[in-house]
């Protein structure tokens, strides 16, 4: 079967078996994750993920499925990557979509093709499981989706509001996305639709500097730009979650270059991307990203109060760490 972002939405709940989840839209990628991470745990769903460095790595995500711990009667692995199976692996993956007891595969990749949706590895998951399409393909479906977001965060928009956010950030999802958030922290009144005047300083504030000017200063090394930028976040309130969710993002993309080197591809990383990450990647080792995973825990704790770290410190310690500076040894 195939749907899209929101249709997969509406069947979470009853979600098993195979998905394979591409397109070209990060956001939605992300977005579609994060709920169905929630969903687990809430039934008590054990998840784990596996990034596919080579094709054999599928046999590994077929083998923790077939190896429930012993307190698990249920379980979820992500495969991340471009890799597709070899043709012994994919009739083991055949014959878990049509049996999938219980448990669920998780396949997240970069946009597919018209090409790649013609192999075996596609049509296969089509004919037995879920093929979800991360991508906008009408102006309607964008708004649609952004009154979805704007929803979770307790916004209501005027038609007029709608109509300057999405000719402001130019049709760009994620853009759209941030003003929103930023518009979250703004507009304290949540009883009633923002105006398009209560609007605009969610939009003026993305004129200077974005959590996408962050991660490309880390990767490209320059220090002195990653300071500047924060400060701005910081003091135009950018929404910490979605600071980590930028920095943790290009962090694992380099750890994952480090450990399989002209990946890129495979990665889902764009051409005019890929220098970014060989500059970070000449200048970082494998043992320089060693405490990354347990930075990235840290800014989350202090993010949600759980500890008494002050958030934007660690933002900063996590990003000059992307740029090669280590506050603290």
């Amino acid at each position: 079967m195939k749907t899209d972002y929101r249709g997969a939405l509406s069947k979470l709940s009853q979600a098993k078996g195979f998905w394979l989840l591409h397109g070209d839209e990060p956001l939605l990628s992300q977005h579609l994750l994060d709920q169905m991470r929630q969903h687990w745990n809430s039934q008590g769903i054990e998840h784990q993920r596996i990034d596919l460095g080579s094709a054999s790595d599928w046999r590994e995500a077929l083998g923790a499925l077939d190896n429930l711990s012993l307190f698990a009667s249920q379980l979820v692995v992500e495969v991340h990557g471009n890799h597709k199976p070899d043709p012994s692996t994919l009739k083991l993956l055949e014959a878990f979509a049509h049996d999938p007891a219980g448990n669920m595969l998780v396949a997240v990749m970069p946009k597919q093709d018209f090409a790649a949706q013609k192999t075996k590895f596609f049509q296969m998951v089509e004919a037995n499981g879920m093929v979800v399409q991360l991508a906008v393909q009408h102006e309607r479906d964008r708004q649609n989706i952004l009154e979805d977001l704007a929803k979770r965060m307790g916004l209501q928009l005027h038609a007029n509001a709608w109509r300057e956010l999405l000719a402001q950030t130019q049709n760009n999802l994620l853009a759209a996305h941030q003003a929103l958030m930023r518009l979250s922290s703004l507009h304290d009144d949540l009883t009633r639709p923002v105006t398009e005047q209560e609007l605009m300083p969610a939009l003026v504030q993305q004129s200077r500097f974005s959590t996408f000017d962050l991660g490309d200063a880390a990767l490209l090394g320059q220090a002195e730009k990653v300071v500047q930028i924060l400060a701005f976040l910081q003091e135009t309130a950018e929404p910490t979650p979605l600071v980590l969710w930028t920095l943790t993002k290009e962090m694992k993309l380099v750890m994952q270059l480090l450990a399989h080197p002209n990946s890129e591809q495979q990665l889902g990383i764009w051409s005019n991307r890929q220098g970014l990450y060989r500059q970070a990647c000449k200048r970082l080792r494998i043992a320089d990203t060693e405490d990354w995973p347990d930075l990235w825990l840290r800014v989350d704790q202090s993010i949600k109060g759980v500890s008494d770290e002050n958030p934007w410190d660690l933002l900063m310690q996590a990003a000059l760490a992307l740029a090669g500076v280590r506050l603290f040894v």
